[in-house]
């Protein structure tokens, strides 16, 4: 039997006990979750706690698989876009629909098997699951991740995200026409009040804040780009529908009749600039719209 461990974060207060773990173990079915508590495989500092459960900030939550469920990952070689590459850091451009990182019971295609493959020294600091992984897009966002292949360069990468001086510049195609050719959101973000599984804006919620500026207006439709002066979960995706232009094609945020046939939502990660750990020099990465967003923007 193989455990793990998760401290609780401030937007995921109150969660439900299940819910916090369906979070973590996103391909298992909710009765499964259940009745891994109840069999009393989950303990919150040692004590075992119901589903209803409401977490607590700084709870830590362990849990234990049982034998049958695999919990290493397997190098897989799967083609990756690596933009730079040294002893400290890769950089590299995910496509749309890959995963960054494995969760239990979803072991294979992401980001790190192919890291795995690709390169042996990864750090180890977010342990098996997470190796080298210092920051996330989601699965269906594309773009640029920086990814620590030691642990002082991962200490260093974290300490430029939790200080936000990190540059990450994302382009983005909403619903609408924005009138404004520039603005910005500043409203705090945390876990919506009924559906627990999605993000929302929330007077208690994490401080957040994102610029945006108009690139294009078409008909129905606004191209922008996005500047993240924080980095919260789904971010740009509740800003940008909370003011009334959500990403087009987000299934979870955005309108529930989609007019193009897309896999996601319109978002790419386009440029990345970060002070590099070893030699103190601020460099910066860029990739171009992928073929998905360009078609799109063709039929536009």
């Amino acid at each position: 039997m193989s455990c793990m461990k998760f401290l609780v974060e401030e937007d995921e207060v109150n969660l439900r006990l299940d819910v916090f773990i369906a979070g973590k173990m996103e391909d298992k079915s909710r009765a499964y979750i259940q009745n891994l508590i109840k069999e009393g495989n989950v303990v919150i500092f040692g004590k075992v706690k119901k589903s209803n459960y409401k977490l607590k900030l700084n709870d830590v939550v362990e849990f234990s698989i049982p034998d049958n469920e695999k919990l290493d990952v397997e190098p897989e070689n799967i083609p990756l876009d690596v933009l730079y590459e040294d002893k400290d850091v890769i950089v590299v451009n995910k496509p749309q629909g890959m995963v960054v990182h494995p969760a239990p019971g979803n072991y294979t295609g992401t980001l790190v098997n192919a890291l795995l493959y690709h390169c042996t020294d990864l750090s180890g600091i977010n342990g098996v699951l997470r190796p080298g992984i210092v920051h996330r897009i989601d699965k269906d966002t594309s773009g640029i991740l920086v990814v620590a292949k030691n642990d002082a360069a991962h200490n260093s990468l974290a300490a430029q995200l939790k200080e936000h001086s990190m540059n990450r510049v994302y382009n983005a195609l909403v619903e609408g026409v924005i009138k404004e050719d520039s603005g910005t959101v500043d409203k705090p973000i945390g876990r919506h009040p009924v559906d627990r599984i999605k993000m929302a804006v929330v007077k208690d919620g994490r401080h957040a804040v994102t610029h945006y500026n108009v690139l294009e207006r078409y008909a129905n439709n606004t191209l922008i780009e996005c500047k993240l002066e924080t980095g919260r979960t789904h971010q740009i995706r509740v800003h940008m529908a909370y003011i009334g232009h959500p990403i087009v094609g987000d299934p979870v945020y955005g309108y529930k009749k989609q007019k193009f046939n897309l896999q996601g939502q319109m978002l790419h990660a386009r440029k990345l600039g970060f002070i590099h750990p070893s030699t103190g020099n601020y460099i910066e990465f860029s990739s171009e719209l992928p073929d998905y967003f360009k078609k799109i923007l063709k039929l536009l």
